[in-house]
Parts: structure tokens; C-alpha cells; sequence
């Protein structure tokens, strides 16, 4: 994983949906155009997925022909290479713009109507994981507007072009490549287990799942049956989907009653913003030493005892907004590696929460 995903993506991980651009009015064939679509390139032909496939039966103990029959059967998608690679050097980020896409009168709606229906088992959830519901609703609505978008790339086809066909043009090809490869493993792994079709789950791009857009790795050290009915389900449960964000959070160190961020400004005359910003979003100054450096914290933040990160927020031409994210802050970002993702998770859930106290 990249320590900051590029911003203009939902989620290289554990988000992802993409939009494929149509002609704006149908246009007719001419008469020489064929009206059939171009075979499909499958990894069959592919000497070298037929050899990953063979090495991964041999170290899952699974069925060689059936590893073999699923990953040749799996098709390159050329679109999936493209969309993984960051924006254009230049490109403006705009933490304004990016909010907008989250926040906004939808997904409060819908989030509301959620939190509504899943009432008991978002308590259930903070009761038990110590993760506030808000932060799980700002989770699934960032992700898949509440299970509206789960996306439509066959997970197979999308791990298989990843792991095979990475694009070269990607400064860290060659590690992203040997991630896709090992979630592409885990994906055979889970539905031979699971007695799944492996060509029958539908997700992102990226090869993300379910209402919360796990990745295969994440499903299996994370989900849960948070429903009790004896099985992991997180397409179709939402309760699944609900305690398996928890469990994720407190895997990654969620910090029960801790806040995510504070309100911070500065003391130009004792400003040392590039010290502050070197370590970008990980926790690593106290209050003292942070306000030594002329970043003030609000009154809640100069009573934090953990370590604390400068987050910045760039809003294109204007100036930048801050903040001091906490760990708990942190541990969003695991989630997706990104500062505004992790912020606009905790506003969509103030949004919801403070739309429901209206009511």
C-alpha cells in the first residue's frame, strides 16, 4: 500500500468504482462496422498465469486443474490497468471539490434511512469494538452510498488483470503487482472454501467487496457473522457489513472515546510547516513539541495526551485547510490511504448523525 493514495480516488483498496464514458447519442454502424465485440482476451494464453496458477495450488494445497481453469478463464480487462494510475503531475488536489462528492444531500438521505433500519446493530457495534456508528455509517456511505454502488467488474477478472497486467507506468509497479497477485491468491483461496464461484462476485476496479468494499485479504482476517446466521455475508447483510468495518478499525488500532482531529492554527512567527508536514499523516508530534513548532491546538486538542499528525487539506488556488489528526485519524487511512478520505468519512458521519437529531 502507498502511504497516501492518489486523491482523486475513492479507494485504490478498499473503494472503487469507476464511470466507463459512452457516446452521448448512439450512432449507426456503417457498412463495413461489425456490431460483434472483440474476443475476449483470457489469461488461458498466458504462460506465466498458468505457472502463478500452479504455484498457488501447490502452497493452498488446492486443486491445481481448478486454480488453472479459473484464473485461465479470467478475462483482461483494459480499462481496470488505466485506471490505476495517478492523476497527472499538477493536477490541482481540492479538498472542497473532493468533499462535494461525499457529502452531499444523497447519501445524507440514505444514510439516515440505514442508521435508521441498523439502529441496534451499530450500537451493538460501538458497544463491542468501541468504534462510534458514525464513523461505520461515514464508512459504507463513503464506499457504496450504503450498498447502491458495489460495483460491477467481475472480482476475478479485475484481481486477475491487476496481478498480470499492472501497468508499467506506475511508479511502484512492481509492488503493486505482488499485492494484487497476493489478493488474487486470497480471492481463490476464500471462495474455494467457501464453495463460491469464483467468477460470480461482483465488485470495483480494484477488486474491493460487499457494502464496506473489502479486499479479499481484508474479508478473511477481518469479516465477521455479525448476524449469527452461520455464515459471512457482506453483499447481502447488512449487520455483516456493519460489525466487519468495526472489527477492521479495531484491528488497526481504534482507540475507543478518542477524537479523530482538532482544530488547529498557526503562530507565523515560530512556524516550521515543512518539519510538521515530514511525516505526513502518521502520529508523531506531542501537543508541546507540535505547538513548539507554532501549529496552536483548540482547547480539546491541548488535552490530548497521544501523538499527533499536521493533516493538510489543499483546496486548489486557496489557501490550505489543517487539522491535527489523532490516531484515531490514522487508523481511518488504513481503510484508505488518504487524508481526505479519511476526512470526508467523519464529516458524511457528523452529517448523518446531525440530520437524525433533526428529524
Amino acid at each position: 500500500m502507498t502511504k497516501t493514495a492518489p486523491w482523486t480516488t475513492v479507494a485504490i483498496f478498499l473503494i472503487a468504482f469507476c464511470t466507463i464514458p459512452v457516446s452521448a447519442s448512439p450512432q449507426k454502424p456503417s457498412k463495413t462496422a461489425t456490431t460483434k465485440q472483440k474476443p475476449a482476451v483470457l489469461y488461458a494464453s498466458r504462460t506465466e498465469a498458468l505457472q502463478f496458477a500452479d504455484d498457488l495450488a501447490a502452497r493452498r494445497d488446492l486443486d491445481r486443474e481448478w486454480v488453472r481453469q479459473a484464473i485461465g478463464q479470467a478475462h483482461f480487462l483494459p480499462q481496470v490497468p488505466r485506471l490505476m494510475l495517478p492523476p497527472p503531475k499538477g493536477t490541482a488536489k481540492n479538498w472542497r471539490v473532493y468533499r462535494s462528492r461525499f457529502i452531499d444531500p444523497i447519501r445524507i438521505r440514505a444514510g439516515q434511512r440505514f442508521w435508521q433500519e441498523n439502529q441496534a446493530t451499530l450500537e451493538q457495534a460501538e458497544r463491542e469494538y468501541g468504534v462510534p456508528a458514525e464513523i461505520i455509517v461515514g464508512i459504507i456511505g463513503v464506499e457504496t452510498i450504503y450498498g447502491q454502488q458495489m460495483g460491477t467488474f467481475r472480482v476475478m477478472d479485475a484481481l486477475a488483470t491487476l496481478a498480470f497486467d499492472f501497468p508499467s507506468a506506475h511508479p511502484r509497479a512492481k509492488e503493486r503487482t505482488e499485492f494484487f497477485r497476493r489478493e488474487l491468491e486470497q480471492f481463490l483461496s476464500l471462495t474455494n472454501r467457501s464453495n463460491t464461484d469464483p467468477f460470480e462476485p461482483r465488485g470495483s476496479y480494484a477488486g474491493a467487496m460487499g457494502l464496506g468494499q473489502f479486499m479479499p485479504s481484508s474479508w478473511v482476517r477481518y469479516a465477521i457473522d455479525f448476524d449469527g446466521d452461520g455464515r459471512v455475508d457482506l453483499f447481502k447483510s447488512p449487520a455483516d457489513a456493519i460489525g466487519s468495518v468495526a472489527n477492521y478499525f479495531r484491528g488497526h488500532g481504534w482507540t475507543p472515546g478518542m477524537p479523530t482531529h482538532f482544530g488547529v492554527q498557526f503562530d507565523t512567527a515560530r512556524l516550521h510547516l515543512d518539519e510538521l508536514m515530514a511525516p505526513d499523516i502518521l502520529p508523531t508530534f506531542s501537543v508541546a513539541s507540535m505547538q513548539a513548532k507554532g501549529a496552536v491546538l483548540d482547547a480539546a486538542g491541548v488535552q490530548h495526551t497521544g501523538p499527533l499528525a499536521l493533516i493538510e487539506l489543499q483546496n486548489g488556488g486557496d489557501a490550505a485547510s489543517y487539522v491535527a489528526g489523532t490516531e484515531n485519524f490514522y487508523a481511518i487511512t488504513r481503510y484508505n490511504w488518504s487524508s481526505y478520505y479519511a476526512m470526508a468519512v467523519i464529516e458524511l458521519g457528523r452529517e448523518v448523525a446531525a440530520a437524525r437529531a433533526g428529524q
